[in-house]
């Protein structure tokens, strides 16, 4: 079969397509035929092993994971003889960060609680573009936001993949919601059914004297005392994604304000949840969640697939196509 191979750290060039061994799946595990992925942050982390932190976990002078690519959608072609939950002819969609990716890949074998079954109402490559960016954005507001309705909630970095997520499961949560993001993208932002914009090229949100219940920041390089200050009494900020020195502040600053007053400055790690891949699932069969698509590359245009998306500029998802 064919699949995207990296077998060093560095820029897209690393990527090969190459022919691989085509997997069997064991007793627990579904053999999916892919049909569409889609590239995150996590791909670039694979790529390059930045921060170097990062290598710790996979390889330290080489990938662990020689394939990369988290975020699937497919049909199961086989499955093994203890699987419960699936059959062959099922179309699926998972992540699969937390066993052993392989998703830029015309087949993977994988644990069943790596899947749910994909929403009908979706098209396969809208669907690839869902698991990993739509269960952290679920996992960051209802999980360590504890976001409650009514509550009002600012989404820094709302118009990338993350982000469209963000805003449409805080309305569906019933919040009031608003949405930062540069010019060209207020109208994404409008579509999705954001209660408010701001164009950060035009205005500041830690300064305009607003503060809200819940800050998402999934984009940015604000200071920590930013975002403090832009919060209410008891409001909380999680830090999803942005600098590296945003997220070391995060990090070392967040538990000192944490608790020494009533606001709360949270770190996040997303971890693949079927119950959570399953939640969102029922959001998009409801059409309260849709995916955004900004791109769509073909599993021979990879490089340039990840070159586009370090750039930083997606609007919603950049998706690739097996």
């Amino acid at each position: 079969m064919k699949a995207i191979v990296c077998k060093k750290y560095g820029s897209p060039a690393v990527l090969e397509l190459t022919e691989v061994e085509k997997p069997i799946p064991n007793d627990h595990q579904v053999l999916v035929k892919i049909h569409s992925s889609s590239v995150n942050y996590g791909n670039l982390v694979l790529m390059k092993g930045e921060p170097f932190l990062t290598r710790f976990a996979f390889g330290l002078f080489k990938p662990k994971y020689s394939i990369p690519g988290g975020d699937i959608a497919g049909t199961v072609e086989a499955v093994g003889k203890e699987v419960k939950q699936f059959q062959p002819g099922d179309e699926v969609f998972g992540d699969l960060a937390s066993c052993g990716w392989g998703g830029f890949a015309e087949y993977v074998s994988v644990p069943e609680s790596a899947l749910a079954l994909k929403p009908p109402n979706i098209s396969f490559e809208e669907a690839a573009s869902v698991p990993m960016a739509g269960v952290t954005a679920l996992q960051a507001l209802r999980g360590k936001g504890k976001i409650k309705p009514g509550q009002k909630v600012l989404i820094h970095g709302a118009s990338g993949g993350v982000g469209t997520f963000a805003v449409q499961i805080a309305k569906a949560l019933g919040a009031e919601v608003t949405g930062v993001c540069s010019t060209r993208n207020l109208d994404i932002l409008q579509s999705l059914g954001a209660d408010h914009l701001i164009d950060y090229k035009k205005e500041d949100f830690t300064q305009n004297g607003q503060c809200y219940d819940l800050i998402l920041g999934v984009n940015g390089n604000q200071p920590i005392s930013a975002y403090k200050r832009s919060l209410s009494p008891n409001g909380t900020f999680v830090h999803v994604g942005g600098s590296e020195t945003q997220m070391f502040q995060a990090m070392l600053k967040g538990p000192w304000i944490s608790t020494t007053g009533n606001k709360k400055i949270r770190t996040f790690l997303q971890r693949p949840n079927q119950k959570d891949l399953k939640d969102i699932k029922e959001l998009i069969e409801a059409r309260k969640v849709k995916p955004v698509i900004d791109r769509s590359y073909s599993l021979g245009e990879i490089r340039e697939a990840f070159k586009y998306f370090g750039e930083g500029h997606a609007r919603g998802k950049v998706v690739i196509t097996i």
